[in-house]
C-alpha cells in the first residue's frame, strides 16, 4: 500500500533532522530550508528566500520542474513527495 501524504512528509521531516507531525500540515518554513540543506540546495544565495522560492528550489533540484522558472510554487502534491522522500532518502512504514 502506498503512503499517505502525511505519512511522507513526516519521513521527510525525520530524514532531515525535523520531528514528525502528528497533524496533517503542510511544511513551515524551517523544515522547507532542512529539506534544502539536506538536497545541497544553496538557498543563502537566494537572500532570505520565502516558502514559495524554496518550494520552487527544490521542484527544480529532484526534478519535478525542468527549471527554477517553470517551478510551481505551490504546496507539494503527493508525486512530489514521493520524489523529494526519494532525494532526501526518506523511509516510512506502510
Amino acid at each position: 500500500m502506498s503512503p499517505t501524504v502525511q505519512e511522507l512528509r513526516n519521513a521527510i521531516r525525520v530524514a532531515t533532522g525535523r520531528f514528525e507531525r502528528e497533524v496533517n500540515a503542510s511544511f513551515t518554513k524551517e523544515e522547507l530550508q532542512a529539506i534544502c540543506e539536506a538536497l545541497g540546495v544553496n538557498v543563502d544565495e537566494a537572500g532570505r528566500p520565502s516558502t514559495s522560492q524554496m518550494r520552487r528550489l527544490v521542484r527544480a533540484h529532484v526534478g519535478i520542474a525542468e527549471s527554477l522558472k517553470a517551478a510551481d510554487d505551490s504546496t507539494f502534491r503527493k508525486a512530489d513527495l514521493q520524489a523529494i522522500a526519494d532525494e532526501v532518502g526518506a523511509s516510512f512504514e506502510s
